[in-house]
């Protein structure tokens, strides 16, 4: 039995942890996508912001969420351990959900979920790792399996908050988010006899031997080669973190969205991405699990490099339909996020799990946070990139996203060719 468990008996051929992990974060994303669907809209139908200020604003808020884990994580490993600072991180971003209810408190509340988000973020997938024993051969697909439990939460966020923002105001449509949040805390606290401890790392206040002092670094090849993949998924998330941003705002003007005499609201496209990851993560796990039985070897870097250029031709393809002229028939952008999330599972899960596992102990919210500055810089560029969409036509500024992500393709299979510290990554679940 893994030490720190206090039951055996799995779900689903995992640990109960992982159940209550992935519940948790469903529910959480179930807020994060739910108030993701709106903010865009809401700003440039409810506030009358300008796109390009309103792409700023949603790339901001998107790299703040990002960038408060890398603090977050240091305070949940050093001092207030990891269940705390879920329950404290939680319990602020809710409370920023409902203000966003209020209009004159948008930008605070803004500011509120970022920061409790800071907590939160970090130290729930960085348990994933506490769950097993070392060697054990399910951990390197737990990632897989919880990434697709936190897509419930994005699946069902935009149909329901969508839905009651489109039809009933933006604001009830925040408010379920923060119900959301809530319903996670829940959870957590229901689960917690099947997590094992999780107290803040102790160092001591007194000198001591050299020799007895807790040693708390990375190899340095290993290093240096999860911040040339940080730096890579940089760059790839410039084009991936369009989803919210620009291209929600494609699917309401440049989209042909009716059946019949019925018009899909615009908000349930973002469905598609989370609904996808579910239905086709295990049918890909089970295609690596026979390539990885058959005597093949994948490399971390490759696959990631395979998911950027997979998203490329997503981008490339609607740079195609929107040549056409006209509004484009919404199975096209079906279409599309079966493509984007494709590339999506090879890359993103992948390169969590390689943060997560690579982690010295002690320091596991701390390292997975550093995955996370990826997310920050990248949302910062994708905001930046976003204040493009008004200043070229739709199908040139599609084929400028196609060619960002090609760039990271390029840039992890580099990565894959001249790292040396790749032959430790090779384990990929």
């Amino acid at each position: 039995m893994t030490p720190g468990i206090t039951a055996e008996p799995t779900w689903f051929g995992h640990p109960r942890g992982l159940t209550v992990l992935f519940l948790t974060n469903m529910w959480e994303q179930f807020s994060y996508y739910g108030m993701r669907a709106l903010l865009v809209y809401y700003m440039t139908k409810q506030l009358m912001m300008p796109q390009e200020s309103a792409s700023l604003v949603y790339g901001a808020y998107t790299a703040c969420a990002y960038f408060t884990p890398i603090v977050g994580g240091v305070i949940a490993d050093r001092f207030l351990g990891k269940r705390n600072a879920i329950l404290i991180g939680g319990s602020v971003m809710a409370a920023g959900h409902f203000m966003m209810a209020f209009e004159p408190l948008f930008y605070p509340a803004l500011v509120t979920i970022a920061l409790g988000n800071g907590l939160f973020l970090p130290s729930l997938p960085s348990q994933i790792g506490d769950l097993y024993a070392p060697g054990d051969a399910r951990a390197g697909s737990a990632y897989n399996v919880y990434y697709v439990g936190v897509n419930i939460g994005g699946f069902l966020a935009p149909l329901i908050c969508g839905t009651l923002g489109e039809l009933y105001g933006w604001h009830w449509g925040f408010g379920a988010a923060g119900i959301g949040m809530l319903g996670g805390l829940a959870f957590y606290i229901w689960g917690q006899r099947y997590l094992p401890s999780q107290s803040p790392k102790q160092f001591p206040r007194q000198p001591i031997a050299r020799s007895a002092a807790p040693r708390l670094r990375f190899p340095r090849k290993t290093a240096l080669t999860l911040l040339a993949i940080a730096l890579s998924v940089t760059v790839f998330r410039g084009a991936y973190e369009q989803v919210g941003n620009t291209l929600a705002l494609w699917a309401d003007v440049g989209v042909d969205r009716h059946v019949g005499s019925a018009i899909i609201p615009m908000t349930w496209f973002q469905s598609l991405n989370p609904l996808l990851v579910m239905a086709m993560t295990p049918p890909l796990l089970a295609w690596w699990q026979r390539r990885t039985a058959a005597g093949a070897v994948e490399r971390p870097a490759r696959r990631m490099a395979l998911g950027a250029a997979i998203v490329a031709a997503a981008y490339l393809m609607l740079a195609g339909v929107e040549s056409i002229g006209g509004p484009a028939h919404w199975l096209w952008l079906v279409l599309f996020f079966v493509i984007l999330t494709l590339g999506e599972l090879h890359i993103l899960p992948t390169g969590l799990g390689l943060f997560a596992r690579l982690a010295p102990k002690g320091l596991g919210a701390t390292t997975v946070a550093a995955w996370f500055l990826a997310s920050f810089a990248g949302s910062i560029a994708a905001g930046l990139v976003g204040t493009l969409w008004s200043r070229t036509t739709h199908s040139g500024f599609f084929v400028l996203l196609a060619l960002i992500a090609g760039l990271a393709a390029a840039m992890l299979l580099l990565i894959e060719h001249t790292s040396s510290a790749t032959e430790k990554l090779s384990e990929t679940g």
